[in-house]
This record gives C-alpha cells, sequence and structure tokens, in this order.
C-alpha cells in the first residue's frame, strides 16, 4: 500500500486539471482548527468544512467536473444520476449552472431536505428503493430506456478528480499535515484527495472512517478485494453503500494508510458535539470522521500530529437534528 507509483485511474494531474474548472464555480470551503476536538485528542485538530459547500456537500465538485467534460451530445440527450442526496443535489445544481436537463433517483427513505433541495435546483426527483442500491439498479434500468447520460455517484474518474481538490485545498493551507481522516461511502471522496495527498507527500496518513452497520470499503480494505457489507440502516445515510467502486477501491487499496469503523452512538455523539461545541451543523456521514477521533480510534495517527478531519456535508433533515438534541438533553436530565 501508499505506492503513489503504480498506475491508478486517475493522476495528479487530472485533480490539477479539476481545480482549474471548479476555479471560479465552487466554494473553496473554509479549513478552522478545532480546539475542543485538540483538547479532547492530544493533536492539533482542524476541521475542513464542505457543509459550507455549494449545495451543502463536497459532492457539488466532483459532479460539475464529471459534467464539465460531457460531449454537446451526451448533454444534449439530458443527464441521470442516483444517489442518497448529496449527489443528487452536485449533479442537478451543476446541470443547472450548465444549462442541462436533469433527473436523479433517490431511495424512498432519502431525508426530506435532500430531495426538496435537488427539486428546488431544478431536477426531476424519482423515489425508488429503499437503499442506495436498489435506487441505482432503477437508474440504470430507466437509463437503459430514455438513452440519458448517466454521471456516477464516485467510480468515476473525472469526479474522483473534482473530489481531490479538497486535498489541494488542505495542502494550500498545512502543507506539513500528517494525517488526514475521511468519511467514506462508494470511495470517491477518499480516493480523489489520496491521490492529490500522496503525489504531494507519501507519507501522510489516509484514514477512512464508515458506519459498523455499512461498510463495503472497510471490509474490501481488510479482504484485499471487492466484499460486500450491510447489516442494517445508518444515520451516516449519505454514505450507506454496501458495495464499493471498483476504480476507487483500486486506489484507496495501494494508498489508504487504514480503516476505521465507528458506531451509531458515537455517529450520534459527533453530530451533536459539532453542533454544541463548532456550530456545524453536520449530516451523519459527514461527522464520521468526527467520531473517529472523539471515540479514542485514531488516537496512534492524532495524537501530537497536525490532523485535518473532513466534514463532509450538513444536509439533514432538522427532524432528526432535533430528535438527537432531545435525546442528549433527556439523558442529561436523567443523570441529574
Amino acid at each position: 500500500m501508499n505506492n503513489i507509483n503504480v498506475k491508478l485511474p486517475i493522476s495528479i494531474n487530472d485533480v490539477r486539471e479539476a481545480k482549474f474548472i471548479l476555479k471560479n464555480n465552487s466554494r473553496i470551503s473554509p479549513l478552522v482548527k478545532s480546539f475542543y476536538l485538540s483538547g479532547k485528542s492530544g493533536g492539533e485538530v482542524y476541521l475542513k468544512l464542505e457543509n459550507m459547500q455549494l449545495t451543502g456537500s463536497f459532492k457539488f465538485r466532483g459532479a460539475f467536473n464529471k459534467i464539465s467534460h460531457l460531449s454537446k451530445e451526451e448533454k444534449s440527450k439530458g443527464v441521470i444520476a442516483c444517489s442518497a442526496g448529496n449527489h443528487a443535489q452536485g449533479v442537478a445544481l451543476s446541470c443547472h449552472l450548465q444549462g442541462i436537463r436533469s433527473k436523479i433517483v433517490m431511495p424512498v427513505d432519502a431525508p426530506k431536505a435532500k430531495i426538496s433541495a435537488t427539486e428546488g435546483y431544478g431536477a426531476e426527483v424519482v423515489l425508488f428503493g429503499d437503499s442506495f442500491d436498489e435506487a441505482k439498479a432503477k437508474c440504470l434500468e430507466i437509463q437503459k430506456e430514455t438513452g440519458e447520460t448517466f454521471i456516477a455517484p464516485y467510480d468515476d474518474p473525472y469526479v474522483m478528480a473534482g473530489q481531490g481538490t479538497i486535498g489541494l485545498e488542505i495542502l494550500d493551507e498545512i502543507w506539513d499535515v500528517d494525517t488526514v481522516i475521511v468519511p467514506v461511502g462508494g470511495g470517491g471522496l477518499i480516493s480523489g484527495m489520496a491521490v492529490a495527498l500522496k503525489a504531494f507527500n507519501p507519507l501522510i496518513n489516509i484514514i477512512g472512517v464508515q458506519a459498523e452497520r455499512v461498510h463495503g470499503m472497510a471490509a474490501s480494505f481488510k479482504e484485499g478485494k471487492i466484499t460486500p457489507h450491510k447489516e442494517g440502516s445508518t444515520l451516516a445515510d449519505g454514505c450507506a453503500v454496501q458495495t464499493p467502486g471498483v476504480l476507487t477501491f483500486e486506489i484507496v487499496n495501494e494508498l489508504v494508510t487504514d480503516m476505521i469503523l465507528v458506531s451509531e452512538d458515537e455517529i450520534e455523539l459527533a453530530m451533536k458535539d459539532l453542533i454544541q461545541r463548532t456550530k456545524s451543523v453536520v449530516e451523519g456521514g459527514g461527522a464520521l470522521a468526527t467520531a473517529a477521533i472523539l471515540s479514542g480510534k485514531v488516537d496512534k495517527y492524532v495524537r501530537n500530529k497536525k490532523v485535518v478531519a473532513v466534514i463532509s456535508g450538513g444536509n439533514v433533515d432538522l427532524s432528526r437534528i432535533s430528535d438527537i438534541m432531545g435525546h442528549f438533553l433527556t439523558a442529561n436530565e436523567l443523570i441529574n
């Protein structure tokens, strides 16, 4: 592992090109020091706030980069995608900005905030299935019938390169970063970032985090081959991908240092602490890196190190935030 010289699906030049394309179209998201997490972990911890990105998620970067590379013919057919919510919004806004029709297939239990936002950006939303994988199967079925251009949520070189621009932004501000902790679903974010970061310094630790209940990439990383995994639903719905991408796994298997699993309670605590201590509203998937730090499961990569935890998204229903905060308030009342 950690061999940047191996021929991979994308290169640092692909990420640099994506950075140029996104320069006037996306935000450079804030990178802020968290004194709370630094004190808790014994490291110097910074948060890369992609919940402040356009559409409230890092997904806009990859979607815009991919759609920018489509031919005129591909654009004229319209675009179709599948998503639990964040890729949906990234594709919808990217298409809106470039004058392209878009259709998004989402699971029926996708957060209402994500469905509403996707429609608000002008996309046609089709609700189908109880999981991302079922929505993806339906999406591909529709695509065969209509001939619309499919935009993969993670397993695509242009998508990965777009997400990798986050790594370049981190290096622009903290060139001597030791560890970068990244939420993982299908692997588009961590694979793109790993290429960008490792090209600069092969010694940077790239740590992926997934939920215990759904962790296809972590299972694959452990087994050294694509290995699906799903035991139930998770608060990290945006990262609930049972089977990782083929291209993304290839990069993760070569460049990622470790994969960590966190529980639902640990995710919930991280969401609460991010609101209470850092004033950031974060969805379950976006809180995975913070959950790993608070749980102590990444101490050897964090203590006495310069660390960046990626907050990948903030698109969460207010009802879920209310439930989580209510749960902790009730627990405190019982203790007192």
